[in-house]
């Protein structure tokens, strides 16, 4: 094991100096460290925690923050970070503070006790802007943005290389309800993103999204980030395809169960992408799909569901409404809002009659299919359109090493979550587009 961890360590740290090409590379660790309010010492006692013991929780932190420093990565993205504790709080600062690091914390809202630390190393970047996102919904969670600029020589294509950097957790899905919550988290960090991204009048550049998505490449909110162009790192590095679910798992939960629900996800600038309320209102057709079917329900079925009591050949606006009430995605604090709603049904409408004829059905809610977004092309590029840096991925590295292969080994006591840190390289490409 210690092998292991030295040659990941190793590599992370040669390879964020110079790769078989001679680029420069940078590194980026995500991380959830299971705060100790939360850490059960006991399944007999589960009122038990780490929290009670300051030696364990104590040690516990000490031997997570030796992995860190020793891996060196570029970026370091901690979830689940206990805010609430002082003495905690100043041990990660001063061990990464001496370590030349940069840190931002942020609590989640209604002092739930824990959140997240961002730690970026001031080699590698200046910090241009910090900003916090709360989403203020029933799971009191947060994102945190940074936006950041590449020192020489790790800005070897442009002087003024830029990357903006996200933090977040999102809620665990505790039941049925909560699965439109985590949707709607993800829907407004890519909002943030996009209105941050419009205020300082950015040009096109990377975006990173690190952290506990808390749900797999099953789900609703993978796809989501698929349609709008972001890549899953330790995917593309290990070049698994989206069907490749359980080649890797991340965590195991207070369940029992073992899953992959840590991401690093990178959306470059030469990938076309669609709007995104298109991709939102996508997302939420692609749940309402699954609730439908699963009762094996057939299209036509699915259509008169929709239409109630109405006796015509088409659903009205009301008929819509009470279908997503019966579906559980409305009706609730939970729910979506007034506004979403309105959102989807536009979308929906496509000849804005204020009716659902069944061709819109069929090709707007039934048999609406999500796709991958393409690069821009060399092909594409002739011509006028700008050229920007962008990342490849060159390698992405799990640990413990078994969870690679879809094992939680019983030994592993660090976190509930294993760490995850990917190797990226600046390249030259084209930017692209917005599309419809």
């Amino acid at each position: 094991m210690k092998g292991r961890i030295s040659k990941i360590g190793s590599y992370a740290i040669s390879s964020s100096i110079k790769d078989q090409h001679q680029q420069p590379c940078i590194s980026c660790t995500t991380f959830n460290i299971l705060a100790p309010i939360y850490k059960r010492l006991s399944q007999k006692d589960q009122s038990l925690r780490e929290s009670d013991n300051r030696a364990y929780w104590l040690g516990r932190n000490h031997r997570i923050l030796d992995w860190l420093l020793y891996e060196r990565s570029s970026i370091i993205c901690l979830q689940e970070f206990w805010v609430g504790n002082e003495e905690l709080v100043k041990l990660y600062e001063k061990r990464l503070g001496d370590a030349g690091y940069l840190c931002y914390k942020l609590g989640r809202t209604n002092n739930r006790g824990d959140g997240l630390l961002t730690a970026v190393h001031k080699d590698y970047f200046r910090v241009v802007n910090s900003r916090d996102l709360l989403f203020n919904d029933c799971g009191d969670r947060v994102a945190q943005l940074l936006h950041v600029e590449l020192l020489s020589p790790y800005s070897q294509y442009d002087a003024h290389q830029e990357v903006l950097i996200v933090n977040t957790h999102l809620l665990f899905p505790h039941d049925s309800t909560l699965s439109i919550v985590r949707l709607q988290q993800v829907y407004k960090i890519l909002q943030y993103v996009e209105s941050y991204q419009e205020e300082v009048n950015l040009s096109p550049m990377p975006i990173i999204l690190c952290g506990d998505w808390n749900g797999s490449k099953r789900g609703h909110v993978y796809k989501f980030l698929r349609s709008q162009g972001f890549v899953s790192s330790y995917d593309t590095a290990h070049r698994y395809t989206d069907s490749d679910a359980h080649k890797w798992v991340s965590h195991r939960n207070h369940r029992g169960n073992i899953c992959a629900v840590d991401f690093i996800w990178l959306l470059n600038p030469n990938r076309y992408r669609k709007l995104l309320k298109t991709s939102w209102s996508e997302a939420v057709f692609g749940m309402f799909r699954y609730l439908l079917r699963r009762t094996s329900i057939t299209a036509e079925d699915a259509f008169a569901f929709l239409k109630t009591d109405n006796d015509g050949d088409h659903i009205t606006f009301m008929g819509f409404c009470e279908t997503l009430r019966q579906l559980n995605l409305t009706g609730h604090c939970n729910g979506l809002t007034t506004k979403e709603i309105k959102d989807l049904w536009i979308q929906a409408d496509t000849d804005g009659n204020g009716l659902l004829d069944y061709k819109e059905f069929q090709q707007r809610i039934w048999n609406q299919t999500w796709s991958e977004q393409r690069d821009a092309e060399d092909g594409d590029a002739k011509g006028n359109q700008e050229q920007t840096v962008g990342f490849s991925v060159k390698n992405a590295v799990l640990f413990p090493p078994e969870v690679e292969k879809g094992i939680w080994p019983e030994n592993y006591s660090l976190s509930d979550h294993a760490r995850l840190t990917v190797v990226f390289s600046p390249i030259r490409m084209p930017c692209s587009q917005l599309v419809s």
